[in-house]
């Protein structure tokens, strides 16, 4: 039971938005509340479904389905994802990612970018880092592109 209240403590699953027929969905995950929080309501405020974890872990179980051959999993077309979360780090989840076709693109975010994280990001294929604090236009701008492309 304990695990059970913990994964629902998590993992915030929130209604479709109703206004955009054709929505796009993203996995945010990051450990800071004010600025999940703030990322959320942005990315709702922009017609998109928003699923929300609050740490790595919950991040990996959201997304274990997609490492199981044959199992479903939720269809999200976008993960943004803190790389330093407790449990799994938003990089390693970029690791598993690189293994598999299906999987969605990740965007990193980052209080503690340097160029050697930039580089590692961009080998494994991140398709953006923002290093905090960012504009949030700018990853706005930059999430539109990619689920548009």
């Amino acid at each position: 039971m304990e695990k059970t209240t913990e994964k629902k403590n998590n993992i915030y699953r929130l209604s479709k938005n109703t206004h955009n027929r054709n929505s796009f969905s993203i996995l945010l995950a990051e450990d800071d509340k004010e600025m999940r929080s703030l990322l959320a309501l942005m990315l709702r405020k922009e017609g998109y479904q928003v699923c929300e974890c609050t740490d790595g872990f919950s991040l990996l179980d959201m997304l274990s389905s997609f490492f199981l051959p044959g199992e479903e999993h939720e269809n999200f077309d976008l993960i943004i994802s803190d790389i330093r979360m407790p449990g799994v780090t938003g990089m390693e989840i970029l690791m598993g990612a690189n293994e598999l076709d299906n999987f969605p693109p990740i965007i990193l975010i980052t209080a503690f970018g340097d160029k050697e994280t930039h580089m590692q990001a961009e080998r494994l294929g991140a398709v953006a880092l923002f290093d905090k604090p960012f504009d949030i236009d700018e990853m706005l701008k930059k999430v539109r592109a990619i689920l548009l492309s």
